[in-house]
């Protein structure tokens, strides 16, 4: 695959969500977990969306279990969890791997995308991608990098 708008994924809702449908809008794509010490980030997310998403910005969360058991729950406790804690109102995916041999699809591009500093595998919860309006051009950030830490990044490529 050569841009992000090729790819699919499963919407915590169930249905099918085409990346296509967001072609030419810049999106923050976050690995997530409600039981991590950066669970804390969603707020900063949310306020990024709603700050840029006139602008074309689209945060998309993807919950992960991988990491210390940190999100167990189903696809509708996350949701309920985000809505009712953090107020999240951008599109959250279904519970999927980021790592390991069964690795959704997008996450094996994002990372060839934007290896970090130590590979191409996904150290913990909450790292962040960034794919410019383009489709192809991808940065990745650490968990500790918060969202709001991306603000002079977003207005450059907004």
């Amino acid at each position: 695959m050569s841009t992000i708008t090729e790819f699919h994924a499963r919407a915590n809702d169930q249905q099918d969500f085409a990346f296509a449908s967001l072609q030419g809008k810049t999106l923050l794509i976050v690995n997530t977990a409600s039981k991590c010490g950066f669970t804390p980030q969603y707020e900063e997310l949310e306020q990024l969306y709603r700050r840029y998403k006139d602008r074309g910005l689209v945060v998309i969360g993807f919950p992960c279990d991988q990491f210390a058991h940190q999100e167990p729950g189903t696809d509708e406790e996350i949701a309920s969890f985000c809505r009712m804690r953090f107020d999240v109102t951008f599109p959250l995916m279904s519970k999927i791997k980021v790592n390991g041999k069964e690795t959704h699809p997008l996450y094996v591009w994002l990372k060839e995308q934007a290896p970090g500093v130590a590979g191409k595998a996904i150290k913990w919860n909450f790292t962040k991608f960034l794919v410019e309006k383009d489709g192809k051009t991808v940065h990745r950030y650490a968990s500790n990098q918060t969202p709001k830490s991306l603000v002079p990044v977003l207005e450059e490529v907004l």
